[in-house]
């Protein structure tokens, strides 16, 4: 099977996709130095894993990674802009211990979504984050909607696990 494991291979498939995949980034995001990110880490990815992929699938592999990237890095900010909306706007009056169990809930939440393989934790965060149904997520990944539902069984399970009262 032929891979873009060489460097020819892998040069022309950088010069063929970089610029479209970073205007697709861009374009649907609006972010030029996330953008440059994000085509840069799907490009280190497609290089870690050339072996698996087709030159004639590097084009997909690179969108779906971008892309996955790129929602992460939303999915980040939009729990640390909410965060900051709440804890910011002086309305809230909750006791000392309310906000440090708030706080301990937050940071155990956060130490059980890295913990997560990364598959898991995408299918996750696009789902209850940003409102992806299954088949939205499947199509992302590439992967059939049995394992969306099995990566997030398997997500929720471990999170259940690592934390009490999820």
């Amino acid at each position: 099977m032929e891979n873009v494991c060489e460097e020819k291979t892998f040069s022309q498939v950088f010069q063929s996709y970089s610029k479209t995949i970073f205007n697709f980034i861009y374009y649907k995001y609006g972010n030029e130095e996330k953008a440059n990110d994000a085509v840069q880490e799907a490009f280190v990815k497609l290089w870690e894993n050339c072996a698996k992929v087709a030159p004639q699938k590097a084009k997909s592999f690179l969108y779906t990674v971008s892309n996955n990237l790129y929602l992460n890095v939303l999915k980040a900010e939009k729990v640390k802009l909410k965060y900051a909306e709440r804890q910011g706007n002086g309305i809230i009056k909750e006791s000392p211990e309310f906000l440090m169990e708030e706080k301990e809930f937050q940071l155990k939440l956060d130490h059980a979504l890295n913990a997560l393989p990364e598959n898991q934790r995408t299918t996750f965060l696009l789902n209850r984050i940003d409102g992806k149904k299954y088949a939205e997520i499947a199509q992302m990944e590439g992967v059939s909607v049995k394992a969306i539902e099995k990566r997030m069984h398997l997500a929720l399970k471990s999170l259940r696990e690592k934390i009490d009262g999820i």
